[in-house]
């Protein structure tokens, strides 16, 4: 069903979901389905969470918007809190993962130039992922997202994802380098997990060249990987780390966090934005990092994912069309060894939203919360479509 008002920007869209609790989600016919997506890794405390939509109500009857004119108590609190979760020192505040990345992306060229090189230039990563604004669609390694809005921007320099040889490689041959963005577990490719010891080489490449190293964590942040952020994971520090979707669990927030040398970098005049961090927004994220924290939700993502990967792995063994399955905390990937789109239709038919990336990757994004039997549902409808999938 498309709206004639609408841009046909998403296609047909064969669902009108009007009601969520928890991990569950109802359409407009009354049917029930089971959240395995959490819109896109948004909604990782599940849907009508009443702590959130309690800050949310009691800040709207209060003050929603004024400007970054003045100040802001809940943004000075919310930039703290992400400070002090993640270990950086200062945070921008935008509406979105897209617009995060491009304060991470403004910040790197003006690092460069405020060292004297005249094209500041960023590594990324083949099959990544930014965004939709020009800047993060040119740095995203997809050609189906860049397609048709030629000239890309410039500055941006291509390597493979985990393989840091390549890296050392342009160290030595292009002088303009000044930093390195980078997604810690790769999600619209397709959850594509680098090595163990993938963030840690790249944090010492990254000293010993003097670049910034700028970690995308839109998808990874917000507890989803069982750490906070997925860098926390490897025991390093980035210089940048950006994040989005489930800072507000459905509020539209983005963050870019700096550390000790890239903090300081934008000034008055630099950068900005008019919703950025405002009041309704901040108190959202604030309640958000509350109920993460109350009720240890890091350790819970990673049990869910662990048990969805397990009872993956036993359901479907004997599966040949199933190549890999794979993930950490709440992002899983099954690769099948053919695209694999009808999956998405079949699962809502049979009440389970999920999506499929890459083509042919099934991918799983279950709110924090799923519970032990909710996990036993998923696998209950998803298992069999694979296996009658192979069959076909």
């Amino acid at each position: 069903m498309i709206d004639k008002a609408l841009m046909n920007t998403y296609g047909d869209r064969s669902a009108t979901l009007v009601k969520g609790e928890g991990c569950w989600l109802w359409d407009s016919a009354g049917k029930r389905y089971l959240d395995g997506l959490s819109g896109i890794a948004v909604c990782g405390l599940g849907h009508s969470h009443d702590s959130i939509s309690a800050a949310i109500a009691e800040q709207a009857s209060k003050l929603s918007h004024c400007s970054n004119f003045f100040d802001i108590p809940g943004q000075r609190e919310l930039a703290e809190e992400l400070c002090m979760v993640s270990g950086m020192d200062k945070v921008f505040f935008g509406n979105s993962g897209a617009e995060a990345n491009e304060a991470a992306i403004k910040i790197a060229r003006l690092y460069g130039h405020n060292r004297n090189i005249k094209t500041p230039t960023v590594i990324v990563m083949d099959n990544a992922f930014h965004g939709r604004t020009l800047a993060t669609l040119s740095a995203s390694g997809s050609r189906k997202v860049q397609a048709g809005f030629e000239p890309l921007v410039s500055g941006f320099v291509r390597a493979p994802f985990n393989d840091t040889d390549a890296l050392k490689k342009i160290a030595e041959n292009n002088p303009n380098i000044c930093a390195v963005l980078v997604e810690p577990i790769q999600g619209e490719g397709g959850i594509i997990m680098p090595a163990k010891d993938y963030l840690y080489n790249l944090r010492k490449i990254c000293n010993q060249n003097d670049w910034l190293l700028m970690l995308d964590e839109v998808q990874t942040g917000n507890a989803r990987t069982g750490k906070y952020f997925c860098y926390q994971h490897a025991k390093i520090l980035p210089d940048v780390v950006t994040t989005s979707k489930g800072l507000g669990n459905g509020i539209p927030i983005g963050a870019c966090l700096a550390g000790q040398h890239a903090a300081e970098i934008l000034q008055p005049g630099n950068h900005g934005s008019t919703f950025g961090g405002n009041p309704l927004c901040c108190a959202g994220a604030l309640a958000v990092l509350k109920v993460i924290r109350e009720e240890d939700l890091m350790l819970r993502a990673g049990r869910v994912g662990k048990l969805i990967i397990q009872k993956l792995k036993h359901e479907l063994s004997d599966v040949e069309h199933v190549l890999d399955i794979r993930g950490l905390g709440c992002m899983v990937g099954i690769q099948l060894d053919r695209p694999c789109k009808s999956l998405f239709s079949q699962a809502l038919e049979s009440g389970l939203i999920i999506n499929i990336t890459a083509d042919c990757v099934v991918r799983l994004l279950p709110p924090l919360i799923m519970t032990d039997e909710q996990t036993d549902i998923l696998i209950s409808i998803l298992s069999p479509l694979i296996k009658k999938f192979d069959r076909d």
